[in-house]
C-alpha cells in the first residue's frame, strides 16, 4: 500500500487524511497535539513535528511515497523547497502567496512532480479552464467565489476554516486580473458588485488575487478575472480595518514593545470567526467561460453550491478544497500525472481522462458542479 504523508492537521488537512486513508497508509503530522487527537480518532496515525524546523520537516516526509501540503500560507513556499531538495512528489493547498515557478527548474533538477494550489478556487476553477483551453479559443473567464457560514452572525458575517493570517491576506494583497490581454492591478476589496445566486441570496463580489498562475500560464486568453464573494456590507469595515492599519506587518511600537498589527488583529478576530460546534457553512462558485468552439460561439457555465455534510460535520470548504487535492492525489500515484516540475491545477485539466475522474471523484463525495451551455 502506498504511504502518504498529510503536513497540516487543520481542518482541510484532517478531512484529506480521512479520505486518503481509505485507499492509503496515511500519517498526519502537525505540531498542535489537539489537531492530531482529532485525527486520531479515525485510527489514522500520527506524529507531532514542527513543520517549520527544515531537518525535522526533511527527516518526516523521507519514508513516504506522495506529500500532501496543508500548512499555513506563509510557510508554503518553504515546505514546498524543502519537499523537492528532498525528492519527493507533491500536491499541495497552501497557497503561498510566492511565485511557485521560482521553483520550477529545482523541481526538474529533481525530477519531481509538484501539483501547486490543488484547492476548489485556485484548484478545481483552473482544471475547468485548462480543459476548455484545449477545446475551444477563450475569450473570457470569470470565476466568483466565496465560503460562507450558513447563519449571518454580527459584527462579521464570516467564519474561516484557514489560517486567519491567510484570510487576511485576501483583503490585503494587490488584485491582479487580465483585460483585454493587458494584467491591470487593483487593491483588494475594489470594484464591489451585488450578484444574486439561487438559493444562497445576494452576495456581494470584490476583486481579489486568485488568478495566480493562470495570469502566466494562459497568456493567450484576453479576459480573466476572479473575484471574492462575501455577504454584502463587509467591504466597508474590512475596508476601515485595512486603512486603519490592523492589517499592517510593520511592527510598531506599543509601550516598549515591538508587535505587527496583523498578528494582534488575527489572534483578536480568529475567535470572531471560529465555527463553534454544530454551525453550517457552504461554498458558492460561478464560473463563465465564452469563446469560439468548432467554429461557433460557445458559453460554459459552471456552478456550485456546497454545504456542510449534515451526517459527518464535514465543512463544505473543507470538502470542496479537500476533496479536489485527494482526487489528484489519485492521479499522481496511479501514475496517470507525473509532468516533472511546478504543475499548476490548469495543466491536469488539459486532459480529458483525468479531468472526468476529478469531477466523477468530487461526485462520489457529494461535491457536485452543475454545467449550463
Amino acid at each position: 500500500m502506498k504511504k502518504v504523508i498529510v503536513l497540516g492537521a487543520g481542518l482541510v488537512g484532517k478531512t484529506m487524511a480521512i479520505d486518503l486513508a481509505k485507499s492509503f497508509d496515511v500519517t498526519s503530522v502537525d505540531i498542535n497535539q489537539d489537531a492530531l487527537n482529532e485525527i486520531e480518532k479515525y485510527r489514522i496515525k500520527t506524529k507531532k513535528v514542527d513543520l517549520s524546523d527544515i531537518e525535522s520537516l526533511r527527516a518526516a516526509i523521507q519514508p513516504f511515497d506522495l506529500v500532501v501540503g496543508a500548512v499555513p500560507g506563509f510557510m508554503g513556499f518553504k515546505t514546498v523547497q524543502t519537499v523537492i531538495e528532498s525528492g519527493k512528489n507533491m500536491v499541495d493547498i497552501s497557497f503561498f502567496p510566492e511565485d511557485p515557478f521560482l521553483l520550477d527548474d529545482l523541481a526538474k533538477k529533481h525530477n519531481v512532480t509538484i501539483v501547486t494550489d490543488c484547492g476548489v478556487a485556485p484548484g478545481m476553477g483552473n482544471i475547468i479552464l485548462g480543459y476548455h483551453n484545449q477545446r475551444m479559443t477563450i475569450e473570457n473567464y470569470e470565476c466568483l467565489v466565496g465560503g460562507l457560514p450558513q447563519v449571518r452572525e454580527w459584527p462579521y458575517e464570516y467564519k474561516a476554516v484557514f489560517s486567519p493570517i491567510d484570510v487576511i491576506e485576501e483583503y490585503i494583497r494587490p488584485a491582479r486580473y487580465v483585460q483585454n490581454k493587458t494584467v491591470i492591478v487593483k487593491e483588494a476589496l475594489s470594484d464591489p458588485e451585488l450578484i444574486h445566486f439561487d438559493g444562497v441570496g445576494t452576495l456581494e463580489s470584490w476583486n481579489s488575487d486568485g488568478l495566480r498562475s493562470l495570469i502566466k500560464t494562459m497568456p493567450n486568453i484576453p479576459n480573466m478575472i476572479e473575484k471574492t464573494l462575501r455577504y454584502p456590507g463587509c467591504i466597508e469595515y474590512l475596508r476601515v480595518l485595512r486603512e486603519t492599519g490592523f492589517f499592517s506587518y510593520e511592527e510598531v511600537d506599543v509601550k516598549g514593545m515591538k508587535v505587527r498589527p496583523i498578528d494582534v488583529t488575527a489572534k483578536l478576530l480568529f475567535p470572531k470567526w471560529k465555527l463553534k460546534p454544530g454551525e453550517e457553512e457552504f461554498t458558492v462558485m460561478r464560473i463563465r467561460i465564452e469563446g469560439t468552439e468548432n467554429g461557433k460561439s460557445k458559453k460554459y457555465q459552471y456552478n456550485l453550491l456546497d454545504r456542510t455534510e449534515k451526517s459527518t460535520g464535514t465543512l463544505s470548504m473543507a470538502r470542496t478544497t479537500g476533496y479536489t487535492c485527494t482526487a489528484v492525489v489519485h492521479l499522481a500515484l496511479d501514475g496517470k500525472y507525473d509532468r516533472k516540475g511546478i504543475s499548476p491545477p490548469e495543466f491536469l485539466g488539459e486532459d480529458e481522462s483525468n479531468f472526468k475522474f476529478i469531477v466523477k471523484y468530487l461526485e462520489n463525495r457529494g461535491v457536485n458542479y452543475s454545467v449550463l451551455q
